[in-house]
């Protein structure tokens, strides 16, 4: 599952863990997509285009690059549902493997459901996410074995249907999630654990809007954020090939439109050391009144 690391690297990770600085020669040095990081420990790229699992965020950075270096991501994935179809693309880098900038456009399909919701067939939701995820304390790999990286998030997210989204009841077209994630790989037991709590308006990952309109003159306050968990478990079971399963929970905050949590059991393959594919089965409740939203998810992505 992992590539040797170059001794003068194994070194540097090693002083970084025992709190040393680097040398300066080293900290001068900013390489574009050096590549060394450990296979796999960039993860793979969410929905909302930063690094995680498929529907979850984790602490980890995007890319390739280490402590001195810059790496970059690029992903599409699919999601085939019982009656919506599901796209996401989009690309992140990764600075010095503490600063991770991105950018995904998400896109709902509604197919036949579209005539029904009196959009049209094959009206389709967009949203672009813009995100910055920054490390704040531990490492994914070396230090204490039981401490976990830990990474604070920004998920600003903008809906480009704004008319619709507030004709379901939506109060804004545009939010701001923020996430803070801790993920631990424990390396002798070839398991990786991540816990993210998320603060959140959106409906439907904001692709049905962001908090609620309520009547004017209510008492109810349709802005507040509410507080939503998201959790992974991995397995390597060999080299290449990793399981595992996710739960996000979800707000259920528009009285037309009931949200479920959602769920996901997959496996990622590393086609080489820059090309990862990832399949899953997914569960995302019911969308825009529609129940039963099961399916597959097929992601690919591409890292340096």
């Amino acid at each position: 599952m992992f590539r040797t690391l170059y001794p003068h690297r194994l070194i540097a990770a090693l002083g970084l863990s025992l709190g040393l600085a680097p040398s300066p020669a080293m900290a001068e040095r900013l390489d574009l997509f050096e590549g060394e990081k450990l296979v796999l420990t960039n993860a793979v790229s969410s929905i909302e285009g930063s690094s995680g699992g498929g529907l979850a965020t984790w602490a980890t950075i995007g890319g390739m690059g280490t402590e001195d270096g810059i790496g970059v991501t690029g992903h599409v994935t699919g999601i085939e549902l019982s009656d919506f179809g599901w796209r996401s693309y989009g690309v992140a880098v990764g600075i010095a493997n503490r600063l991770e900038l991105s950018y995904a456009r998400q896109s709902l399909d509604t197919r036949d459901v579209g005539t029904e919701l009196g959009l049209g067939r094959g009206f389709t939701l967009d949203q672009d996410v813009f995100a910055a995820k920054l490390k704040l304390a531990g490492d994914l790999v070396y230090g204490d074995p039981l401490m976990p990286q830990i990474a604070l998030g920004v998920q600003h997210k903008r809906n480009l249907d704004k008319q619709v989204v507030r004709a379901v009841g939506a109060l804004e077209g545009n939010g701001t999630d923020i996430t803070l994630s801790a993920t631990k790989l424990f390396l002798s037991h070839s398991l990786l654990a991540n816990a993210t709590a998320r603060l959140t308006k959106g409906n439907q990952s904001g692709l049905l809007g962001f908090g609620q309109n309520y009547p004017a003159g209510s008492r109810l306050d349709g802005d507040d954020y509410s507080l939503q968990f998201e959790g992974s478990l991995a397995y390597q079971l060999s080299r290449r090939l990793i399981v595992g399963a996710e739960y996000r929970t979800m707000p259920d905050d528009l009285p037309v439109a009931r949200q479920d949590d959602w769920l996901d059991v997959f496996a990622a393959y590393v086609v080489d050391d820059n090309v990862t594919v990832t399949a899953a089965y997914v569960d995302l409740g019911s969308i825009a009144t529609f129940d039963d939203q099961r399916g597959a998810l097929l992601s690919a992505q591409l890292a340096f």
